[in-house]
Order: C-alpha cells, then sequence, then structure tokens
C-alpha cells in the first residue's frame, strides 16, 4: 500500500465539521441577499437616493432658520469685519464706495428691495443677469456681516 492509499484510508470517514458547513451556505446566503439588497437594478436602492434626501432635509432645516433681520447691525466688530469681506469679494464690481462700477450702486434704491432679508437673498442666492451666488462661498454669518457693513455706510450717505 502506497503512501497516498494510506492517507485516503485515514481521512475516509472523517467529515466536514457542521460548524463550517452552516458557515459557508450561511456566507452564500448573505452574499444573494446583500446583491440583490445593494443593487440598483435589482432592488432600486442607491446611494445618491439616500444623499439627495439628507441635503433635502439640510435645506429644509437651514430653511427654518432663516433670520429675517441682519443679527450683526450695529455690531462695530461685525461691520469691520463686513468692510474686509466686502473689500474682497464685492468691491470689485460695486466699487470701494459702493458707488458701482460693473454692478449697480448700493446707496441708492435697490432693485430687489430694501429689507435685510431680500438683500441677503440676493447676495446668497445672486440676481439674474450679473450677480453671482456667494452663500457657498461667504456662508450665512459672513453674509449679515456684509450687509452690516453696506448698511452703515448706507445709513450714513443718506444723513444730510
Amino acid at each position: 500500500m502506497s503512501m497516498s492509499d494510506a492517507f485516503k484510508d485515514m481521512e475516509r470517514d472523517n467529515r466536514i465539521p457542521l460548524f463550517f458547513l452552516v458557515f459557508f451556505f450561511a456566507l452564500i446566503a448573505w452574499g444573494v441577499y446583500y446583491i440583490a439588497a445593494y443593487t440598483p437594478e435589482i432592488s432600486g436602492w442607491s446611494q445618491y437616493d439616500v444623499l439627495q434626501k439628507e441635503v433635502e432635509a439640510q435645506k429644509k432645516a437651514a430653511a427654518a432658520t432663516v433670520v429675517k433681520e441682519n443679527p450683526y447691525e450695529f455690531d462695530p466688530k461685525a461691520i469691520a469685519e463686513g468692510k474686509g469681506l466686502y473689500a474682497e469679494h464685492c468691491a470689485g464690481c460695486h466699487g470701494g464706495d459702493l458707488k458701482g462700477e460693473v454692478g449697480p450702486d448700493l446707496t441708492a434704491h435697490l432693485t430687489y428691495g430694501e429689507t435685510d432679508d431680500v438683500k441677503y437673498e440676493s447676495i446668497a442666492g445672486g440676481r439674474p443677469d450679473g450677480m453671482p451666488a456667494f452663500g457657498d462661498r461667504l456662508g450665512r454669518d459672513r453674509i449679515w456681516k456684509v450687509l452690516s457693513y453696506v448698511d452703515s455706510v448706507r445709513e450714513y450717505k443718506a444723513k444730510p
């Protein structure tokens, strides 16, 4: 009897442990479930849909916390910071003195309205035919600070 025949005789009665069989078939079942559950063509599930729902929920939460009046209106620190932000982001179009170069004069009547929330929306969302949106670049607080600076200059110019 050769060595390989002796080995075969020795292993003939050894069965695969039940744990390995159960684990093997459970792994196959889990793989089939995973493919069925997370393949968009089969289940319709998509990470993009989940992400879109999260973004919409964040937008709704942000819209619910919209401030109608400028929280930094008479804050000297905010006005000073707003002046720097204005010089960096706005003066190229509206001029250093707010009189307008490419963009409109900010010391005169504003086309879209004079209220704080309308002015905020003009900066954050932009306006057609020229005014770009700065909401993503500046963020909520910095937009309000720019408005506090603009309003402080407008009030100063409006006084006799």
